[in-house]
């Protein structure tokens, strides 16, 4: 058994801290980590310092999102196989939406698997169709238990895709509306799914940011410029056991800074 915690959108300065302090402490209760890095720098895309601070912090893979490209710095660190960009990107992108690893489980038996990042279309920027990428990409061989992080807006288009994947791929989590969601499950198949894992960040704030940006902005319909949150931060995950390129359980997981013991 592969025992798999999947860490949601680390979110600025205040994500990066929480991730630091405690990933390590529970680093040890898992066989593999994967963190969202998709707004880890500024709150938006991936730069070379917010990457080794989420990889020194535990994180075996790094997925992406719709701000994969927000900072210059992440072209050279495609080539690390620890960084999973979106899948579905137009065919010649840099990087790969995918990375396989062989890891040791549960009784020192070394299990595969298999990373991989798509984006959503409903409310997102155009791009390449991700059932169909699914669909290619489980044509190959030798994938193992295969985990997507689905990065999309509509709930409906997560649903969807975890009930098309089911019986297919270990999980399918959802990212980027950093909200976790009270739907947490295995599909028929052994496929674990919860819509939206929730995020890493400032847990006083407004989905990461400062909240006088965005009240300002809804309030007075103007732009206003949107600030890291600050204070104390939380960290939301979701747990995945996998036997057999199956889940056997899926738990959400919450850690918020200020609340230890509580």
């Amino acid at each position: 058994m592969l025992r798999v915690l999947f860490v949601g959108d680390v979110y600025g300065k205040p994500g990066r801290r929480v991730l630091s302090s405690h990933l390590p402490t529970i680093k040890s209760r898992f066989h593999f980590i994967i963190v969202n890095g998709e707004n880890a720098a500024g709150g938006f895309g991936l730069n070379r310092e917010s990457f080794g601070e989420i990889t020194r912090a535990g994180a075996d893979c790094v997925t992406l999102g719709n701000h994969a490209w927000h900072h210059k710095e992440v072209f050279g660190l495609l080539d690390d196989p620890r960084l999973v960009r979106p899948l579905n990107f137009p065919v010649g992108t840099p990087g790969s939406g995918y990375q396989s690893f062989d890891v040791k489980g549960e009784g020192g038996v070394t299990q595969r698997l298999t990373v991989v990042n798509a984006l959503g279309r409903v409310f997102m920027d155009p791009t390449h169709n991700p059932f169909l990428a699914m669909d290619e990409l489980l044509s190959r061989p030798d994938l193992g238990a295969v985990f997507l992080d689905f990065h999309a807006e509509a709930t409906s288009e997560k649903a969807a895709m975890g009930q098309y994947l089911a019986g297919r791929v270990a999980a399918v989590i959802g990212t980027h509306t950093h909200v976790a969601t009270a739907d947490t499950r295995i599909l028929k198949g052994g496929t674990a799914f919860q819509t939206d894992a929730g995020f890493t960040g400032p847990a006083d704030s407004v989905i990461g940011a400062d909240p006088a940006g965005p009240v300002t902005r809804f309030t007075t319909e103007m732009h206003a410029r949107f600030t890291v949150g600050e204070g104390d931060a939380e960290l939301n995950g979701v747990i995945v056991h996998i036997e057999a390129g199956r889940a056997v359980h899926v738990e959400r997981y919450h850690f918020q800074e200020g609340q230890e013991g509580a």
